[in-house]
């Protein structure tokens, strides 16, 4: 009876504890948002409406603000050298274009910071094969391959590992993206369980807009892409006034010649409207009643004039930085210190957790322990 009593009593303490640990508020980390951008292909307009305006915004209301252009991420297939080193140049240029003030926001270079590639062989070992195979944005791209390269199975580790090195707390991303982060959030978790409290949980910040999820010109039921192979599908922010205007043109709308936003059963116009809003900053209502009478082949030059404008003086912005290339290097050198800087400290703790560190003191307890 005694030794029941007392086996009962340590159940009732240990679901104590338990229950405590559970309800536990999680450590708590300075919020830090970290994005990454590819240096493929040219910028077009769902990436400007639907990341880059976003960040300006959290930049302008002094958020901790990390991006980086992840050219790491960029060679998992196959690439032309010299293409990425001119686009790494252009998307810097873009960026700053687009509004991105190096003194308020850190933007570097992914692969100047070796933290990286070393955290992701770190969270490597404690991934599966199993569950990245599993993983729809693996599916997805090697579908089509004969040939799958390492790279493209282990992408989203080295995407954890962009994330994790800065102690990220949000990561902006659209509505379609948020599995993209599961991933990381998994193994933040594993490593913390593991070796102890380390990282954040990283948390989605949604942006939830019209403008989240710009359409393909060509084929409405799929987001603007820069891998699309038809070049008619998007509006890049380096396209000339005929380009955009021919594009514009060749959008696909339906039979209906009236202009309404309606973006289940009107996919195609209601892009085009959302387009509109956003660079003329008018709201969809209105548009819809100024062009009342119109029908949808004349909107498209209304709509092609509004968007020559606003890219205008980005365009102008683009040419001016990339005729000063010297500033465009040292703006990513400033931004690599500063990323290494964060990111060297979070690797020297994660070293020190998984029981790398061998210096200082602890090497000569260790030296005398064996001895």
């Amino acid at each position: 009876m005694t030794i029941l009593r007392r086996i009962s009593r340590q159940i009732v303490k240990n679901s104590r504890k338990y229950s405590s640990e559970k309800s536990s508020p999680e450590p708590k980390y300075p919020t830090r948002v970290f994005s990454g951008i590819q240096p493929t292909g040219s910028i077009h307009l769902g990436n400007y409406l639907g990341a880059i305006s976003q960040w300006v915004q959290l930049q302008n209301q002094n958020k901790d603000l990390i991006l980086s252009i992840v050219d790491l991420h960029s060679i998992t297939l196959p690439h032309e050298p010299k293409k990425l080193s001119r686009n790494i140049l252009e998307l810097t240029a873009t960026l700053l274009a687009c509004g991105i003030d190096p003194n308020k926001a850190i933007l570097f270079q992914q692969s100047k910071v070796s933290a990286h590639a070393e955290l992701c062989w770190c969270l490597g070992c404690i991934s599966t094969m199993a569950r990245l195979a599993h993983l729809p944005q693996y599916k997805e791209k090697s579908e089509n391959l004969k040939n799958i390269p390492l790279g493209l199975f282990v992408y989203p580790v080295l995407q954890a590992a962009d994330i994790l090195s800065y102690k990220a707390t949000h990561i902006p991303v659209g509505e379609d993206q948020v599995q993209q982060i599961q991933l990381c959030q998994e193994l933040a978790r594993i490593f913390n369980g593991r070796f102890g409290e380390t990282f954040p949980i990283p948390r989605s910040l949604i942006t939830s807009s019209e403008y989240g999820r710009v359409r393909s010109l060509r084929d409405p039921s799929k987001k603007m892409s820069k891998s699309d192979p038809d070049e008619k599908s998007r509006i890049c922010m380096t396209d000339m006034p005929d380009t955009i205007a021919r594009n514009i043109k060749k959008a696909v709308t339906d039979f209906t010649s009236e202009v309404t936003f309606d973006p289940v059963n009107r996919p195609g116009v209601s892009n085009l409207i959302s387009i509109h809003s956003f660079v003329s900053g008018k709201s969809v209502n209105d548009i819809c009643q100024e062009v009342q009478g119109i029908d949808t082949g004349k909107y498209k030059f209304v709509v092609a004039d509004a968007v020559i404008s606003y890219v205008k003086p980005i365009q102008e912005k683009i040419g001016h930085y990339l005729n000063d290339v010297g500033y465009l290097y040292g703006v990513l050198e400033e931004g690599n210190a500063k990323a290494a800087q964060i990111a060297n400290v979070t690797l020297k703790e994660v070293h020190e957790k998984l029981g790398m560190t061998v210096e200082g003191r602890k090497r000569d307890d260790i030296v005398a322990k064996c001895v």
